[in-house]
């Protein structure tokens, strides 16, 4: 019995949406764009979150990466300037072999240490060229930034020691140089060496712009060799000595019957860099102490390089989490905002019922003297208000998941709809039409019966 009596209070409540449907949508329109509006923020917010541990995954787990740091030739400068500068210039041997060796000697919490060199360079397979990165790395490298081979090996030790020409290619360079066939096993030509392929990355997401100022580069079309290999078969800039740099000119040194001859490239950018190494990532045991350990990798290379500041340290995951910290802030701002829409439609839906109330005074008034109780009359305009709430709730999930849609293929903004995000949205919707329905409700109810039948 009772339950039949909520049944007919809510049909009558749905009839009464339905008389005003123009009203019902202007009223649901605040509940509306509130509960996009969250969806959609909650997406940014979600993707925005992806992305930071996806670049946490590119850049490494606990890494410090101490960069090579120095001043291009700048040929233009007059000569009595140049002159002046080239005095008071100190002396540095640079980023070097020997700085990773003492780091990972020294400093007593460092897990793994990968030392890089990097050089652009031409590829060629099968008359097909095409400019490409070839890395020289140490095993640690594939360990620090949790790099995976889809088939192939690793460098062994021996590989590595000996500066055997093998490689590791990116899956960009074999869908380029190897799209047909299986590349293990095969040759390709890197600047003026041949590299034997041993394996293949597995693909992963691409380095952005913003994790490429953090020492982050494009695994996918990257060519990884033993250092050891790079630096005896390709080159070594630690073999160009300082008088090289600042004059410009070539420096040709003697090993015992052979000789090898450097040119500076009239003072080019890639003659002026005399660091062995590009960098040096540092992987730390325990995130706790990445920042006693920066400060001590910068001491320790100060008295290395003679006091001169010629690297450059930073932390990619610190520097993370606070764009992290950031994108939070700024997304509990935007929910703020998008949570007082929600309170605007509730207010909206208030008012609304109150003028309804007025207007159905003698409704009222028919309903009491029929039989309805206080609470029939209660329910009644609860459940309207509830239903017009509800309604927006829907339409406002669809509009939001719409929006974040959109707002992922117009931009480069990753947006990711959760379910919590439409629990979260879908009930606050309803509780608002709950609680701003109730005071209309209540006045209906309090209404004096005979004079509501008196109401014009």
């Amino acid at each position: 019995m009772r339950t039949e009596r909520y049944w007919e209070i809510v049909q009558v409540a749905l009839e009464a949406v339905f008389a005003n449907r123009s009203r019902s949508i202007l009223t649901a329109l605040g509940i509306i764009f509130g509960v996009a509006a969250v969806i959609a923020m909650m997406a940014i917010g979600n993707g925005a979150r992806q992305e930071i541990l996806e670049q946490i995954k590119m850049v490494g787990v606990n890494n410090i990466i101490i960069s090579s740091k120095y001043e291009p030739s700048a040929n233009e400068e007059d000569g009595e300037e140049s002159e002046g500068k080239s005095e008071s210039k100190k002396f540095s041997p640079g980023l070097t072999l020997a700085d990773a060796k003492g780091i990972e000697q020294i400093v007593p919490t460092v897990e793994k240490i990968s030392p890089e060199v990097s050089y652009e360079t031409t590829i060629i397979k099968d008359g097909v060229r095409q400019q490409a990165k070839l890395n020289g790395v140490t095993p640690a490298f594939f360990k620090v930034f949790s790099l995976e081979l889809s088939h192939g090996t690793m460098f062994t030790q021996e590989q590595s020691e000996n500066g055997n020409p093998v490689c590791i290619i990116g899956p960009g360079v074999k869908a380029k140089f190897f799209a047909l066939e299986d590349p293990i096993g095969k040759h390709i030509k890197c600047g003026s060496i041949w590299l034997k392929v041993v394996g293949v990355l597995e693909k992963r997401l691409s380095g952005h712009a913003k994790t490429a100022n953090m020492g982050v580069s494009d695994y996918d079309n990257n060519i990884y060799a033993p250092l050891q290999t790079v630096l005896l078969r390709f080159k070594d800039r630690a073999l160009v000595n300082s008088g090289s740099i600042a004059n410009g000119g070539t420096t040709v040194i003697f090993s015992g019957n052979s000789m090898m001859s450097f040119g500076s490239g009239g003072g080019s950018e890639e003659s002026s860099n005399y660091h062995q190494l590009d960098r040096i990532v540092v992987q730390v045991n325990d995130s706790e102490n990445l920042g006693i350990t920066t400060k001590l990798l910068s001491q320790m290379l100060k008295r290395r390089h003679l006091g001169v500041d010629d690297f450059e340290i930073t932390v990619p995951e610190l520097l993370l989490k606070q764009e992290q910290r950031t994108k939070d802030i700024f997304n509990i701002v935007l929910g703020a905002i998008a949570g007082i829409s929600l309170l605007v439609g509730g207010i909206g839906i208030m008012n609304i019922m109150l003028a309804s109330v007025m207007e159905r005074i003698r409704e009222i008034g028919v309903r009491r003297s029929i039989g309805a109780t206080k609470n029939d009359i209660i329910l009644q305009f609860l459940a309207e208000a509830t239903l017009i709430s509800i309604s927006g709730g829907i339409i406002g999930i669809v509009l939001g998941l719409v929006m974040a849609k959109i707002i992922m293929q117009t931009t480069d903004i990753l947006t990711i709809v959760s379910l919590s995000s439409i629990v979260v949205s879908f009930g606050v919707a309803a509780t608002v039409g709950i609680v701003f329905g109730y005071l209309p409700a209540r006045k209906a109810a309090e209404q004096d019966p005979v004079e509501s039948l008196r109401h014009d």
